[in-house]
């Protein structure tokens, strides 16, 4: 189970760290760069979008290295559980603009994080 964590964990950081990109480029380039599943941006601010790449570069940052350094991992299942929550406003906006065909990632990771989060919570507490 303590793999199956660590794996999540990357692949939600990897994730995490591709979103972050929204903290530099332009919005009108992002609106254009994938079709239908990135005109959300268009609801948003410039500094909305910059503080959501902040957000994902620092959920990145918090799913891996707490456990990697060994300093305060209690941090990992934190960076979830703020996950779940980003994840689940992402849901909530797609539904909202009537996004149905897009949601699927959004799912996806959201479930990943709540699988993380209870993982590190629970009976996985980086015990092995």
């Amino acid at each position: 189970m303590n793999l199956a964590l660590w794996i999540v964990a990357g692949l939600l950081a990897l994730v995490c760290l591709a979103g972050s990109g929204k903290m530099f480029v332009p919005k009108e380039k992002m609106a254009g760069m994938g079709g239908a599943a990135t005109r959300w941006v268009e609801d948003f601010s410039p500094l909305s979008l910059k503080a959501i790449g902040a957000v994902e570069l620092l959920a990145a940052a918090g799913l891996i290295l707490p456990a990697v350094l060994g300093i305060a991992p209690v941090l990992v299942p934190l960076a979830a559980t703020g996950l779940v929550l980003l994840f689940a406003g992402a849901l909530t906006m797609r539904l909202r603009r009537g996004e149905r065909a897009t949601i699927a990632g959004d799912l996806i990771y959201l479930a990943l994080a709540l699988f993380l989060a209870w993982g590190r919570f629970g009976p996985e507490a980086f015990t092995g």
